[in-house]
């Protein structure tokens, strides 16, 4: 039955799987901003905002990115 279904719309089960993808990426991007905003903490209070911007360091590397190549 799950073989018909699959059949009906491949471009939705397509698309499902390339988000995989990107999840993976900012996973692992998560982890590691974590790791190095957290280890390079001299406080616990400087360490929470290092979690808190390990959750948005997307919007760091864009900004950057965009300074980096307008400039």
């Amino acid at each position: 039955m799950e073989e018909q279904e699959k059949c009906k719309h491949p471009k939705k089960h397509i698309k499902q799987n390339m988000n995989n993808g990107g999840s993976a990426v900012y996973c692992f991007g998560l982890i590691g901003a974590a790791v190095y905003f957290i280890g390079h903490a001299a406080t616990f209070w400087m360490g929470v905002v290092g979690f808190l911007k390990a959750l948005v360091w997307p919007a760091f590397l864009a900004y950057y990115a965009f300074e980096f190549f307008i400039k």
